[in-house]
């Protein structure tokens, strides 16, 4: 059976702000499928971001069942994440899905994984995927030595890992968390942007 790739999801928590990027390519055996899915996706009332690594499928049903879980636990991602987790080892249906998802809010900054882990990062950046290391290699070195912003290191470690990682475009995604508003307020939306270089080809020749 041909296998379904990964991908490169990123979440950076830097100077009051935390971001999670992701790229859009689709990778089935050796073939491209798609170009610009979206695997980065706001929950529980665009308070919580989400983003996937993992078969396409697996992961919208994962997305569902944790929605569910943040709103019967209001919004407490750490306790939803857990109960997910938990349903995610045991359930006869669940227990086959083969996913990675990174979780934010305001106050966590989770990955979760079927294997019933639910880990915080010990810094503030952590990523998923096949090109994973490279986007946290990358960001890391960035929030130490730049002054970029939580969203620009985001794109950018997203799209250096995109030219070294086949399974991973440069069809980039964020999505944006204000951590210094009041929790009362709304949360910054529209941000999620494709990069503008990505209408050129990159170096895998896709656009």
């Amino acid at each position: 059976m041909m296998r379904i790739y990964g991908t490169t999801i990123l979440a950076v928590r830097h100077r009051g702000k935390v971001c999670v990027a992701g790229d859009g390519q689709v990778t089935l055996d050796t073939t491209v499928m798609k170009h610009g899915a979206r695997k980065v996706r706001r929950l529980y009332h665009d308070q919580i971001i989400v983003g996937f690594a993992g078969a396409t499928a697996d992961a919208f049903t994962l997305f569902e069942r944790f929605d569910e879980k943040l709103e019967q636990y209001k919004g407490n991602l750490v306790r939803a994440a857990v109960e997910l987790t938990k349903d995610w080892r045991t359930d006869r249906v669940l227990r086959h899905l083969e996913a990675l998802m990174i979780a934010v809010s305001r106050d966590s900054f989770l990955i979760i994984s079927g294997n019933g882990d639910v880990i915080e990062s010990d810094d503030n950046v952590m990523a998923i995927g096949s090109g994973g290391p490279y986007a946290l290699a990358a960001a890391r070195a960035m929030v130490r030595y730049s002054d970029l912003t939580a969203v620009e290191i985001a794109r950018e470690a997203v799209k250096i890992a995109s030219e070294i990682c086949i399974y991973t475009n440069n069809r980039i995604v964020t999505e944006e968390i204000d951590i210094e508003e009041k929790k009362g307020d709304t949360p910054n939306k529209g941000k999620e942007k494709e990069e503008d270089d990505a209408k050129r080809p990159d170096s895998k020749g896709n656009r």
